[in-house]
């Protein structure tokens, strides 16, 4: 089998983010590969393994992000591709270029994280399963090849929904899928050895697509007040009171 995953590299869980100037700020920062791009990668190690065939890991970001693929190749990837990013990319430019880059590759099996922690988005994926005219399957907690055929359960909403796709097509894992591998040393020693290769978006002219939207600034949540504790018998004044301070000092009626 010929699969693909794609991964994304975020900031540490345990990092405090900062905002300074409409922008998060990365300096100092730990990244690492986005958690449930691992669960991704584990199912397409442990398919291979099973099924024979190639692994490659694709990311799109800076050149610091090559510290990620390098991470999957670690794992036990065979090879890694990272494309350059461009400015004001969104969640439709990157899905576009991802696409692109993917298309040649042929895969039998397209595999990507759930979402991604930074930013809590996981529609990358899905967007670049619709350019490629790829069925998906979210939320997979458990997947099997059966010949041409893509059996897999999905979490929905506290229960499971097992559902059958042709290949190819993308899965997105969800937490549960497996519990993914730590790199081994042998596995850093050789990942310094296998290809990694640059693709930049003037290679991927011919399927680009122009952001569709733009992010004028972020800021940083305002610090938590302390609460108000409302004093009385009567609910009629409590819930007038209540109200009265939701509407003049929390501004949220």
């Amino acid at each position: 089998m010929n699969i693909v995953v794609l991964i994304k590299q975020t900031f540490d869980t345990e990092e405090k983010i900062v905002v300074q100037g409409g922008q998060v700020s990365a300096d100092g920062v730990k990244l690492i590969v986005n958690p449930y791009d691992e669960y991704a990668l584990e199912e397409a190690l442990r398919l291979r393994d099973k099924h024979g065939g190639t692994v490659t890991a694709v990311a799109g970001g800076p050149e610091q992000c090559a510290e990620a693929l390098r991470t999957a190749l670690a794992m036990g990837a065979d090879e890694a591709v990272r494309i350059e990013p461009a400015p004001g990319d969104d969640s439709a430019s990157i899905a576009a270029a991802i696409a692109a880059c993917v298309r040649p590759l042929k895969p039998d099996l397209l595999l990507a994280g759930l979402f991604a922690v930074d930013t809590g988005a996981g529609s990358v994926a899905l967007q670049a399963a619709e350019r490629l005219g790829l069925p998906h399957v979210s939320a997979a907690v458990r997947v099997e090849i059966s010949g041409g055929t893509l059996i897999a359960d999905r979490d929905v909403e506290g229960d499971v929904a097992t559902v059958s796709v042709p290949l190819p097509a993308l899965v997105t894992a969800q937490q549960g899928l497996n519990e993914p591998r730590y790199p081994s040393l042998p596995g850093i020693m050789k990942a310094k050895r296998k290809p990694l290769r640059i693709v930049g978006r003037s290679e991927l002219a011919a399927e680009a697509a122009s952001p569709a939207t733009s992010r004028l600034s972020i800021e940083a949540v305002p610090p938590r007040s302390a609460g108000k504790r409302l004093s009385g018998d009567a609910p009629a004044e409590l819930a007038a009171e209540l109200a009265r301070l939701l509407r003049e000092e929390a501004k949220v009626l």
